[in-house]
C-alpha cells in the first residue's frame, strides 16, 4: 500500500475506536489503489475479529500463513463478497453494468435482498465484507437496491464501494458512506510500486511506465508485459520519419499487433498515440497546432472504442501510426 498510509491510518483508527462506519466511498482516480486498499482493509478486518494475533505492526500486513488470510486472498472467505462486472454468457464479454441481480439474490418464492441474505451471523467473525468494484458501474435498479442496504446496513458488515467519478453516485447513497479520498501517487512513489509489483520489469520500461502512469500504477501496471519503452522508441523514430518512407514504417508497426499474444502491446498502442499527439501539440502554433489536434482528438475517440467495439488492431494501429507521422510533417 505505497502512498496510502493517510487513508490506512483514518480507517484503522476509526476500526479501533470501536465505532467504525458500516459504508467507506473510497473515491478518487483510476489506478491509483483503491481496489487494492479495500482488498487488504477487508483482510486486515477479517483477521482482526478473529485471529489478532497474527496482525503485523506495519499498515494493514498480515502473516502470509494467516488462514484467513488466504481464503480472502482465494476469494472463498465466506464472509467475504466482491460485486464487480460479470461476463455476459451470450458474447463472452464483460458486462457494461453492475446487474440488480448481484445486489438483489432472486429465487423461486420471489426477491430476497441482499440486506435479507446477511441477516444471518456471519462465519467466521464478528464482521462481514462487501467490496462493489467500482459502484459507478451499477444500473439505477442496482444503486436503489444498494441504498437499502446501506439504509438498513446489516449487523456486522462493512461495504467498500469503489468509485472512480463519486459526483455521479446518488447524492443519498454518498450521504450514507464515510469518504476517503485518494490522490494520484508521486513518481518516486508509482516506481516504487512498479518495482515492487513487476520486478523483471527493465530500467527503460518502469522509466516509461513511471511517465505513462501520471500517478495511477494501475494504469502502468497493465503494460508491464509490453515491451513498451521499445513501442515508444518506434513511435518516436515514426514522428521524424520524412512522409517517403513513413507509410511503410507504419504498416510494419500495424502488423506487430497481429495475435492475442500482442494483445499487451496493442493496448499499450492506444495509451501512447494519444499522449504523444497531445505532447506534441503543446509545443505547437497555428494551422500545425490545429492539425495535430484535430489528429489527437480523432486518435483519442479511435483508441476509446477500439476495444470496446471489437476493432481490428493491425487496422487501428496503422491509423494511428499514419496520425504520428504526420509530426514529422511540422
Amino acid at each position: 500500500m505505497i502512498g496510502q498510509q493517510a487513508q490506512i491510518a483514518s480507517f484503522k483508527a476509526a476500526f479501533e475506536s470501536g465505532h467504525p462506519h458500516h459504508a467507506w466511498l473510497l473515491a478518487g482516480p483510476k489506478g491509483v489503489g483503491k481496489s487494492s486498499f479495500a482488498h487488504a482493509a477487508a483482510k486486515w478486518v477479517l483477521v482482526m475479529a478473529a485471529m489478532p494475533e497474527t496482525l503485523l505492526c506495519d499498515g494493514f500486513a498480515v502473516d502470509p500463513k494467516n488462514l484467513i488470510g488466504q481464503l480472502v486472498d482465494a476469494g472463498t472467505h465466506p464472509d467475504f463478497r466482491v460485486l464487480t462486472k460479470l461476463i455476459n454468457p451470450t458474447t463472452g464479454k464483460e458486462r457494461q453494468e453492475i446487474l440488480v441481480a448481484q445486489i438483489v439474490f432472486r429465487k423461486d418464492s420471489g426477491i430476497i435482498p441482499l440486506r435479507d441474505v446477511f441477516k444471518s451471523t456471519p462465519a467466521m467473525s464478528a464482521w462481514r465484507i462487501v467490496i462493489i468494484d467500482s459502484v459507478d458501474d451499477l444500473a439505477v435498479s442496482g444503486s436503489n437496491a444498494l441504498l437499502k442496504n446501506l439504509e438498513e446496513p446489516p449487523a456486522g458488515t462493512v461495504f467498500f464501494l469503489i468509485s472512480h467519478t463519486p459526483g455521479r453516485l446518488l447524492p443519498t447513497i454518498r450521504s450514507r458512506c464515510r469518504t476517503l479520498r485518494f490522490a494520484r501517487l508521486a513518481d518516486a512513489d508509482v516506481d516504487a510500486v512498479l518495482a515492487d509489483a513487476a520486478p523483471t520489469l527493465d530500467d527503460a520500461d518502469r522509466a516509461t511506465l513511471v511517465r505513462i502512469a501520471a500517478g495511477a500504477p494501475g494504469r502502468a501496471l497493465r503494460f508491464a508485459e509490453s515491451g513498451i519503452a521499445a513501442l515508444e522508441e518506434q513511435l518516436t523514430d515514426l514522428a521524424t520519419t520524412p512522409s517517403s518512407a513513413a507509410a511503410a514504417k507504419a504498416l510494419a508497426l500495424a502488423r506487430s499487433f497481429a495475435g492475442k499474444a500482442n494483445g499487451p502491446r496493442y493496448e499499450a498502442m492506444l495509451e501512447l498515440a494519444p499522449a504523444m499527439l497531445a505532447a506534441a501539440a503543446r509545443g505547437r502554433r497555428g494551422s500545425v497546432l490545429a492539425r495535430t489536434l484535430a489528429d489527437w482528438e480523432a486518435a483519442q475517440a479511435l483508441a476509446g472504442s477500439a476495444m470496446a467495439l471489437s476493432l481490428d488492431p493491425q487496422s487501428v494501429g496503422f491509423d494511428l501510426a499514419q496520425k504520428i507521422a504526420r509530426l514529422a510533417s511540422a
